[in-house]
């Protein structure tokens, strides 16, 4: 049933971490009806990108945050229901503006005393320099690298300047300047203020084309920019001989397609082997917290999965992975992808991940040097499934050359946790678990 009273929409609470959200997209405008709980608007955060759906249903009056800007989380984004059109909320404000209608005879003898210096009101949005309000995340950037918004140019609704905005004139180098313009007030003359900077927006040139940088695309850059600048990456590799894991998903392919709708990749088969690797090698699945070294008796398994178009990569977690066979870590694994691809992933699915696997394999490369996701120690890449010639030896100690399909596993680590014979040995008996695979994994 339509709601008849309105109904605010608001920044969700995304994660206990996530403190605010970019809109990315309205799916409704203005005017147009919308059911609860279906899809209203696209959020994008440092962590996920997904849809909020409608807590009601009704039309959709206001709109009051536009595409592209971010806020805080509880922020009031529109409303639905309530009657009339957007600009039909005035109810609330007419009481204050009611004082002046009735003049009364004023003493005209006494001289108005002379005005005091009112305090300047601290509104919820701080005003910028150009009257302008900004939102109190931007307020917080500005605050914390002592920049005057209105130096900043805006490129939000009516100039508002937006979180992207202030972090790329942070990005320019300008705000250092401005603390150290503060101490010259000690001279009776007023300081002259440093000549506001020219901050030159992007401009495409001919035949390219400029889009904005998306939060989840700022916090993945930082994200990999920290862990180059904290981890000692080093990455070693192994060739696997996947005879028996082929024999083995081509007898349980139809097998888990018919009666669980499941697929059985490779990557199911190689994640479940290194599970049971890890249990022998706790520092690949532990990490460095302070002084410490962090091991664990479980595995949080981060599967690195890609969006749409290349619009950002994602690794949601399947969690206590050590409790699941081979067929609920392949479930877990297209759980997580298609929620992935569909926006339904919370910022609580891609936390606390304790080791990753990337696998670009799927796309025909074969080596690759991961970027260990922090504060993680280890990251593994399985590459594509090549069938090569291969020296083989018979029971008689004969080689001979054989056509087998081989796999390149990398094992991307920190070298300040992880040593290279640690490392090496941990993929030997990973390749030891993938050539002498039997059974079916349940």
């Amino acid at each position: 049933m339509a709601t008849e009273t309105a109904v605010d929409v608001v920044m969700p609470q995304m994660g206990v971490s996530v403190s605010e959200g970019t809109i990315t997209k309205w799916l409704k405008r203005e005017g147009e009806h919308v059911e609860a709980d279906e899809p209203l608007l696209e959020i994008s955060t440092d962590k996920v990108d997904t849809e909020v759906p409608s807590p009601a249903s009704g039309t959709v009056t206001q709109i009051l945050v536009q595409e592209g800007e971010t806020v805080a989380v509880g922020t009031k984004l529109g409303r639905i229901g309530g009657g009339g059109g957007a600009p039909a909320a005035p109810a609330p404000e007419p009481p204050p503006p009611t004082a002046a209608p009735q003049p009364e005879p004023a003493p005209a003898a006494e001289a108005p005393p002379p005005p005091a210096p009112a305090p300047e009101p601290t509104p919820v949005q701080q005003p910028s320099g150009n009257g302008a309000f900004v939102s109190p995340v931007v307020a917080r950037i500005a605050s914390e690298h002592g920049i005057d918004p209105g130096q900043v140019p805006g490129t939000g609704r009516g100039g508002r300047v937006t979180k992207q905005d202030i972090l790329a004139f942070v990005e320019q180098g300008a705000p250092e300047a401005a603390p150290e313009a503060q101490p010259a007030p000690a001279t009776p003359a007023a300081p002259q203020p440093p000549p506001a900077p020219t901050v030159q927006p992007a401009e495409a040139q001919p035949g390219e084309t400029l889009e904005p940088v998306s939060a989840m695309r700022r916090g993945i850059a930082e994200h990999m920019r920290r862990s180059v600048d904290t981890a000692a990456h080093v990455t070693s590799a192994i060739e696997v001989d996947m005879s028996r894991i082929v024999a083995a998903r081509d007898t349980l392919k139809k097998e888990y397609q018919a009666a669980y709708g499941v697929n059985p990749t490779y990557l199911a088969f190689v994640a479940m082997a290194a599970v049971e690797t890890l249990k022998d090698y706790p520092y690949v699945n532990g990490e460095l917290r302070g002084d410490s070294i962090v091991t664990r008796n479980f595995v949080n398994l981060g599967i690195a999965v890609e969006l749409a178009e290349g619009k950002g990569l994602i690794v949601p977690v399947i969690r206590n992975a050590e409790t699941l066979n081979l067929l609920g870590i392949a479930k877990a694994i297209a759980d997580l992808a298609a929620r992935a691809r569909d926006k339904k992933l919370l910022p609580d699915d891609v936390q606390g991940g304790t080791f990753t696997i990337t696998n670009p394999g799927g796309y025909g490369t074969f080596h690759g040097t991961p970027v260990i996701n922090q504060p993680q120690s280890a990251i593994l890449g399985t590459y594509a499934l090549v069938k090569r010639p291969w020296v083989v030896t018979d029971e008689n100690g004969n080689d001979a050359i054989a056509i087998k399909p081989i796999m390149n596993i990398t094992l991307t680590y920190d070298h300040r946790l992880v040593d290279g014979a640690y490392a090496g040995r941990f993929l030997r008996d990973l390749r030891e678990r993938l050539e002498s695979w039997e059974g079916s994994g349940e």
